[in-house]
């Protein structure tokens, strides 16, 4: 049995928490122990689940005081032995890998998650520490290829060293679901109401200032619609202020930072997600396996689009213009809903099948098969 330990960084809820836990909950235990390493500002640990399955959860200070995480992790992987250290927090990953290289971890994987875009503050932050990604580490992990080449450099990619390992979900439990449709909808009064939504992180990336305009155009071309709003962070405020400048509070359900968020795949009717970049969102692959369309920008990657339920348009074409097309497309889905769980699954993102591929890379990482 071999030991590894997933360094998390701050475990929230969204993509990045699940997409570690679908690994963790597929992934063979009777040849790997796995342990959870996750940054002391979490706020949504998994901790009962993990150590149900056999794992451990370790509490580090946060990435604002490196010095602090940085020797917290140093001591872990020296008194722990690990023979893995992968490591899920993209630039970020410098630290973790140092500490590993220094305290004689054999395998050290670096993951790519994410980019970056112009005008976000921490952009600057991770334009420097990509340069210096390749450092410590021994092997280049990314949830999609776009992704991989913004952190590791398309010279890697074109040469095979970067691994790809898709952003998984249980297909089979995000399949669409009537009844839970059904049930969620008259719990929430939408019966009668066209319900676009969107779950995530208020923040610069997520472009959600944007979202509230879709959403307010939306409203002038459409009496019922019913707009669903599910996460938390930074922007909130900002949210609030123009959904309040628009008038268009009444439509809107402010539902918070939710974990049960399977039903609202099924109760909603389409997905907004009009990012200024993604790595390869869970959002999407969950989305469209509930038969659910999701309208990206074209700043996500192509990647994301697991079947004919991802749609995508140009930030640049303006929210009117997003309006016209989110309604149109969602009106020709309306009558046909099914599942996709099947098609998400075909296309290579199923936690189950992805999970074997990475218990495969670990042994054979531990074994010196591979070389970066």
């Amino acid at each position: 049995m071999i030991k590894v330990a997933v360094v998390g960084g701050p475990i929230l809820s969204g993509g990045k928490k699940n997409l570690i836990m679908e690994y963790f909950r597929h992934i063979d235990k009777t040849q790997v122990q796995m342990d959870i390493i996750c940054n002391d500002n979490s706020n949504a640990i998994p901790k009962e689940e993990i150590e149900s399955l056999g794992g451990r959860v370790f509490i580090v200070p946060a990435f604002e005081n490196l010095f602090a995480h940085t020797c917290a992790l140093y001591k872990i992987f020296k008194r722990e032995k690990y023979d893995v250290v992968h490591a899920y927090n993209s630039t970020m990953n410098l630290f973790p890998m140092f500490a590993a290289k220094v305290a004689g971890v054999n395998v050290r994987i670096s993951e790519s998650l994410s980019m970056a875009a112009k005008g976000e503050r921490k952009t600057y932050i991770k334009l420097i520490l990509k340069k210096f990604s390749h450092l410590f580490c021994n092997y280049y992990m990314a949830c999609g290829k776009d992704c991989g080449a913004w952190q590791f450099g398309n010279r890697a990619l074109k040469r095979n060293k970067i691994a790809i390992f898709k952003t998984a979900i249980n297909t089979e439990a995000n399949a669409y679901n009537p009844e839970l449709r059904n049930k969620t909808r008259a719990k929430f009064g939408w019966q009668d109401k066209t319900v676009y939504g969107f779950i995530g992180r208020f923040e610069m990336q997520k472009n959600p200032l944007f979202l509230i305009d879709i959403m307010a155009e939306i409203r002038k071309k459409q009496d019922n619609a019913q707009f669903v709003i599910i996460g938390a962070g930074d922007m909130e405020k900002l949210m609030l202020q123009r959904i309040n400048r628009y008038g268009i509070k009444d439509s809107v359900a402010w539902l918070g930072r939710r974990e049960d968020i399977q039903q609202f795949y099924n109760a909603f009717d389409a997905f907004l997600l009009p990012s200024l970049y993604e790595g390869l969102p869970v959002v999407g692959l969950e989305s469209q396996s509930a038969g659910l369309p999701i309208f990206f920008s074209t700043a996500v990657t192509p990647e994301a689009s697991a079947c004919e339920l991802g749609i995508y348009t140009p930030l640049s074409a303006g929210a009117a213009a997003w309006a016209e097309k989110i309604i149109e497309e969602t009106a020709k889905n309306m009558p046909i809903r099914r599942s996709h769980a099947k098609e998400v699954a075909d296309a290579g993102f199923d936690s189950k099948v992805e999970a074997d591929r990475m218990l495969q890379f670990y042994l054979d990482a531990v074994a010196k098969k591979f070389v970066k």
